[in-house]
């Protein structure tokens, strides 16, 4: 639980969050596959026309949103390579 919030605290935390995706979409261990699934996945929730919560009720529906969102961040997180998950201290 604890590394899950600590992962959860690097995602909101944009400066940090976008080198580590830099990071990983340029990383040559990063397979070519995982890069592919997690742009996949992040689009894909975007343009799929449905959504667990319509954004008609404005803040339950962005907060589905950003949730959804952070779990596909998380999924990321766990594909990168050990080495880049210590480098941004995400793993202990």
């Amino acid at each position: 639980m604890m590394r899950f919030m600590k992962r959860v605290r690097f995602l909101l935390n944009v400066r940090r969050s976008v080198p580590f995706l830099v990071d990983f979409f340029r990383s040559k261990e990063v397979s070519l596959y995982r890069k592919v699934l997690s742009v996949a996945l992040v689009g894909g929730y975007f343009w799929l026309p449905f959504d667990l919560i319509p954004d008609v009720f404005i803040l339950f529906g962005i907060v589905d949103d950003l949730a959804v969102f952070a779990f596909v961040l998380q999924l990321i997180v766990k594909m990168a390579p050990e080495e880049l998950q210590h480098r941004y201290e995400l793993k202990k």
